[in-house]
């Protein structure tokens, strides 16, 4: 028998198919780990974005109005580099899957067709080495057996010929020459399967020579230089793994300096000087509290503090006959027999800014508030009026442009919307000459740095005080508050301090003092329509006559009344006052 075929090689080669493929699962899982990688980056970029847009100030809000202050400003200098600093990580993950991810699928593919291209060569060389190995013993066995019958052939023939006691002499001449032609035909055989052998044995070491020596070798040096590129490509791809990261420092960096720059700008002492100017009400400051000697048989008047936030309105009130007295406590005031609650005027000036409500003269507001608010609008006024005069100006070079070339457009389809322009600028001019009329009636009013200051508190008036004092101290009242508004809760409040202070005796429970009725002064027609939300005003229709009760005391509000229950305040802007003769002769100012 034959030695059977080597397996060494073959062995080595499935060991090799083994771990070339475990090689490719390698690229694979760390083509996955660069892939979550990226999908991480991606979604912390898209979650840094949501939170920047998140803290981004509203617009029309009470945070867009902050963004004047420099923290403010610093934080949303932060937020926009933050915005930048997502932008850099959603480039990683972009580069991460073309520079990588990408590459690695591509090369993967070519990877597996490459290594099954090799394993397909080395096993059809093997296939035909094995299939001239079975040649070889098919051969051997053939000439193994034709040798095995040549010899039996001739042991025959000689047994056939040495036979002497055959009778027939025929008979044994022809079996000895058939015998002797049978074992020459089996020698022949024998001889030819030798020649078949020595062929096949001569092809075959020359197939396996070349098949170990040549074949196998190109073949595993292709499968090496096949691996090695493999290996080279992920060092190539981790190298880019951390080029990727590094390319994007500077950028993020400078997103760093950024919010370090912004964080150093905040200024504290600018800040507040804006929160001063924003909130400068302009008032004039009081004057001095003059003097009072003390009188036998007189009370002393009570002088009402412009400086304390009860505002007259959580002073004690005192018996004429000097019983016990109770003090009613601010803000809850007892009002025709019910426990209402006061805001001080700066909660109510706080809230019209926030909530934006109060006329269009901003009458509402403080003088310095005032004025600023008329500025800008002006400003806004202004630049409509400017935006307008420019397409005027496009649209009559067009109107130029069709007269003279009337085949590019009709000249007269221009006229309707020139003359819509023409109104448009004329309603600007005459919003922007009421706004003028009231900004200068707020400067005019506006008290500069070297006038004197003025006392501008009411007094408590004894039980003999008329009507006309009352309602000086109502306008007092409403001088007194820090936006200048006032409302008819303050009036009756004033006057309820009157009757109070004149009542024989009173507990906790307080009974309110009639009002006395005002007198008129005059007349008055209102211009404009007012609409009266807030509490002390009275809404007005435009060409409406009313009486006036009380003359404005510098603060843009006149009282007047509709009927005998219904009166209230108004813009003096509003409205045209005429005042009687002896009405102005019978005014007395404090």
């Amino acid at each position: 028998m034959l030695p059977q075929l080597p397996q060494l090689r073959r062995d080595q080669f499935d060991n090799l198919e083994k771990h070339t493929q475990s090689g490719i699962e390698f690229v694979e899982r760390y083509t996955k780990f660069v892939k979550e990688r990226s999908e991480i980056e991606f979604n912390y970029a898209k979650q840094i974005r949501n939170l920047s847009k998140k803290y981004q100030p509203k617009k029309n809000s009470k945070e867009e109005e902050e963004n004047k202050y420099t923290s403010c400003q610093a934080f949303l200098s932060t937020l926009n580099e933050l915005n930048d600093y997502a932008g850099q990580h959603e480039v990683i993950a972009e580069n991460l899957t073309s520079q990588i991810i990408t590459e690695l699928l591509r090369y993967l593919t070519e990877l597996k067709a490459e290594r099954k291209s090799h394993f397909h060569d080395g096993r059809k060389a093997q296939q035909h080495i094995e299939c001239s190995w079975k040649q070889l013993e098919a051969s051997k066995r053939r000439f193994e057996r034709d040798c095995k019958e040549a010899d039996r052939a001739q042991q025959y023939f000689e047994r056939m010929d040495a036979d002497i006691n055959v009778t027939k002499a025929d008979v044994e001449k022809r079996s000895s020459h058939k015998a002797r032609q049978q074992a020459q035909m089996r020698h022949q055989m024998a001889a030819d399967s030798k020649s078949e052998y020595s062929n096949f044995l001569t092809k075959f070491n020359q197939e396996q020579n070349e098949h170990y020596y040549t074949l196998i070798p190109n073949i595993f040096q292709k499968l090496q230089e096949m691996e090695e590129r493999r290996i080279e490509r992920v060092g190539v791809s981790m190298k880019t793994y951390a080029e990727v990261d590094r390319e994007v420092l500077p950028i993020v960096g400078k997103c760093l300096d950024g919010m370090t720059k912004a964080a150093e700008s905040i200024e504290p002492k600018t800040d507040s000087k804006q929160v001063v100017e924003s909130y400068k009400s302009g008032f004039e400051p009081p004057g001095d509290v003059e003097f009072e000697d003390y009188g036998a048989g007189q009370s002393m008047k009570r002088t009402v503090s412009e400086t304390s936030l009860s505002n007259s309105r959580g002073e004690a009130k005192e018996r004429p006959s000097g019983g016990k007295s109770k003090g009613k406590l601010w803000p809850f005031i007892k009002n025709k027999n019910k426990l209402s609650l006061k805001l001080i005027t700066l909660n109510s000036h706080v809230r019209n800014l926030i909530e934006g409500s109060g006329p269009e003269d901003f009458s509402h507001l403080p003088p310095e508030q005032r004025r600023k608010k008329l500025q800008a609008k002006i400003d806004d006024l202004n630049k409509d009026i400017q935006k307008e005069m420019d397409q005027k100006d496009a649209l009559t070079k067009m109107k130029g442009v069709y007269e003279k070339n009337p085949q590019m457009g009709d000249p007269a389809s221009v006229d309707p919307r020139l003359v819509e322009i023409a109104m448009n600028i004329e309603k600007l001019q005459y919003e922007v000459q009421k706004f003028e009329g009231w900004l200068a009636e707020v400067e005019g009013r506006l008290p500069s740095k070297s006038d004197p200051p003025r006392r501008q508190s009411g007094l408590y008036e004894t039980q003999n005080s008329n009507s006309s004092t009352v309602a000086n101290n109502c306008a007092q009242d409403r001088e007194s508050s820090p936006d200048g508004s006032y409302t008819e809760e303050q009036s009756s409040e004033t006057q309820d301090k009157v009757a109070i202070a004149n009542t024989p005796e009173f507990d906790d429970e307080f009974d309110d003092g009639d009002e006395e009725t005002l007198p008129t002064i005059g007349t008055c027609k209102a211009i404009y329509q007012f609409e009266g939300h807030n509490e002390g005003t009275i809404s007005v229709t435009e060409g409406e006559l009313l009486y006036v009760i009380e003359e404005d005391k510098g603060d843009g509000w006149t009282r007047v009344r509709r009927n005998e229950e219904e009166e209230g305040y108004v813009p003096t802007s509003y409205v045209e006052v005429s005042l009687e003769t002896t009405a102005k002769g019978a005014m007395t100012y404090i």
